[in-house]
C-alpha cells in the first residue's frame, strides 16, 4: 500500500461543480479522504495516497496540487 501524505489542491476558476464532485469522489475511491474544504479560494485539503497524485493533478478541474506543510512567521 503506497503511503499517504496530505496535498491541497487549488481549482480552476471555471470548475464546475460537478467536476469538483468528480475529483473527490476519485480522491474517496482511490482510498483518500477530504481533510478540510477552503472558503477563501477554490479547493479543499485531502490526504491521498502518493502513487496517485499525478492522475488528481492531471484532472481537467484542478489548477495545482502541492503537498501541505506548516508555515512558519518570522519576527
Amino acid at each position: 500500500m503506497s503511503e499517504k501524505k496530505s496535498f491541497i489542491i487549488t481549482l480552476k476558476e471555471d470548475a464546475t461543480d460537478p467536476a469538483i464532485e468528480k475529483v473527490k469522489s476519485f480522491i474517496k475511491s482511490i482510498g483518500g479522504e477530504i481533510s478540510h474544504e477552503f472558503s477563501l479560494i477554490k479547493g479543499f485539503s485531502a490526504k491521498l495516497p502518493t502513487t496517485h497524485v499525478s492522475s488528481v493533478e492531471g484532472d481537467e478541474a484542478v489548477a495545482t496540487i502541492e503537498e501541505d506543510s506548516e508555515v512558519h512567521i518570522q519576527k
